[in-house]
Order: C-alpha cells, then structure tokens, then sequence
C-alpha cells in the first residue's frame, strides 16, 4: 500500500468513532490503545453520565467491553490493548485475575500493565500463560529492560513496551531520545518486546518516531489528520526537515533537555533494575482517578 510504513500503526482513543475516521484518513489502522482516561473521553459513555449518574463496577466493566468489541469489529486483524485497573495498592494478583478476564474479551488483546513491581510480577505470569501484555507508563531505560527481563520467557505471547513521550517533554526532557536509547538497547536483546512509542502529542514526535522505524506509534487522531493533510510523508535515511515548520528547532531544541544514553545490561533479573520512576507513579495515580470518577468515588 502506498505510504504504509514498516512501523506498526495504532490509534491511541477510547472512541470506535475515531477508528473508523483514522481508517478513512489512513486506509487502515494496526490496533488501538485504550485506557481509563480514554474511555472517560468516550461520547457515548459520556452521555449515559450526564446529570451526575454514576455506573457501578460491573456496569463500567460492561461498557469498557463493549467499547472494546466495538473497535475490534472494526479492525478484526488488529491487536487492541485494555487496560486493568490499578492503583499504587493493587497487587499482581489482583491484576492477573483482571487480564485473564479482560483477554476473553476479544481475540489478540494486549492487556496494559503499569511498569512498577507488581506489574512486572503479573507480566511474568501473564507471559508464561501465553497472554499478550503491553507495559505502560514507561519513562526510562531501566524500566524498558525490566519488562525486557521479566518477560524474557515468553514464548507464546507477545510484549510491548510503551515509552510516553509527552509526558517526559511536560518535565524539560526531550522524550523521544528515550525512545531512540530503548530500540538502541533492545539491538542487543532477542527482539522479545516490541517498542510502542506512546505519548505522542505531534507531527514533529510521529515523524521522528517514524524516522527511527520503531516498532509501533500510537498516536491521537488529530495526530494522524495533520499527518494525511501534509500527504503522509515518510522520512528517509535522513530525515528531511524541509516544510515541517520548527521541526528541526524541536529535535534540538534549547529548553529541553537531552536523555543521555545508558549502558544497561538486559539479562539481570527484574528486581535489580531501578524501576522507580514519579511519572510512573504520577501515571498510576491519575488514571486510578479517572477510573473511579466514573464511579462516582
């Protein structure tokens, strides 16, 4: 297909609606990545809330399935992710139980985890029971090569790992080195996980990511319009800058601050990774809340 690059394409929204709009725009779509904070965004969800009604868990857990089997009706070949709820209490198990439910679901779901301890814990298990997992709320290297290690067992299911990169920017750093120093450390590595640049908020960071052929992007609608407005270009070897406004500007730019290339070795075990990170735990926080508001708590 013309213009369809060899990184993976996925749309990150809550919304069937936008699917199908990414489609018209693209001409097809790799998979969707979802989360509470996305599915509180959802219109129709949002119109069943008005007047200050609330759902119950299991009413909320219905709408996020059906959302769910809506998108995937839409891109029956594309793999979805789903998030399971977790606040900075939850354990491994209670997230275990969560995936396997939510990967009955639909076919060829990756289940979110967050990228703190007990979401390694529950990866580990959810990959030797050959359950897709996504690793979520990723924001430095040695939390990239923890998933790397406690997944490394895998062998029927498959990971990513979802470096956010504006969220990285919102605190003075440059997120997409991030991005670049995990593919340079993964060279190294078996391949395993799959690197899904996340946290895209522009054309200049999705056309640096394209210009790295990451794995995968997932990107917001308005992301992929601009994209199909400026004829999907596709930067080359060397990425060309020409008619992209500031984007050289951007790549280097003054008021943020470079991520710095780490030596991290990627067969130690998971727990001697330093995997703490605030905007993980920022992360965590914020969509336990988003979660919870609509359940009126």
């Amino acid at each position: 297909m013309e213009n369809r690059p060899t990184t993976k394409l996925y749309l990150d929204s809550g919304n069937p609606q936008d699917t199908k709009n990414t489609i018209d725009l693209l001409g097809y779509l790799d998979g969707q990545t979802t989360n509470p904070s996305l599915v509180a965004q959802n219109p129709e969800l949002g119109t069943k809330l008005t007047n200050g009604n609330r759902l119950t868990e299991n009413e909320l857990l219905e709408e996020y399935r059906k959302i769910i089997q809506d998108i995937k009706e839409i891109i029956p070949e594309g793999s979805i992710s789903i998030e399971v709820y977790a606040d900075l209490e939850t354990k491994s198990e209670e997230m275990i139980r969560q995936a396997l439910e939510f990967n009955e679901w639909i076919d060829n779901a990756h289940i979110k985890l967050p990228t703190n301890k007990e979401g390694l814990i529950a990866a580990r298990e959810l990959t030797r029971r050959g359950v897709n997992v996504n690793m979520t709320l990723c924001f430095s290297q040695q939390q990239a090569a923890a998933v790397y290690s406690a997944t490394k067992n895998a062998s029927d299911s498959s990971v990513y790992v979802s470096p956010f990169i504006g969220r990285l920017d919102d605190i003075g750093l440059q997120g997409v080195d991030l991005i670049a120093n995990i593919k340079r450390m993964y060279e190294n590595g078996d391949h395993h996980v799959e690197l899904l640049a996340a946290s895209v908020r522009n054309i200049k960071q999705f056309l640096y990511c394209l210009y790295l052929q990451v794995d995968i992007i997932t990107a917001p609608l308005k992301v992929y319009e601009e994209w199909a407005n400026r004829g999907k270009p596709m930067p080359g070897i060397e990425l060309d800058l020409s008619g992209f406004g500031d984007m050289g500007e951007y790549l280097e730019t003054k008021h943020l601050n470079q991520m710095q290339y780490e030596e991290v070795e990627l067969n130690q075990s998971p727990e001697l990774y330093d995997i703490s990170h605030e905007l993980t735990t920022k992360g965590i926080v914020k969509f336990a809340q988003d979660w919870n508001a609509l359940l009126g708590k």
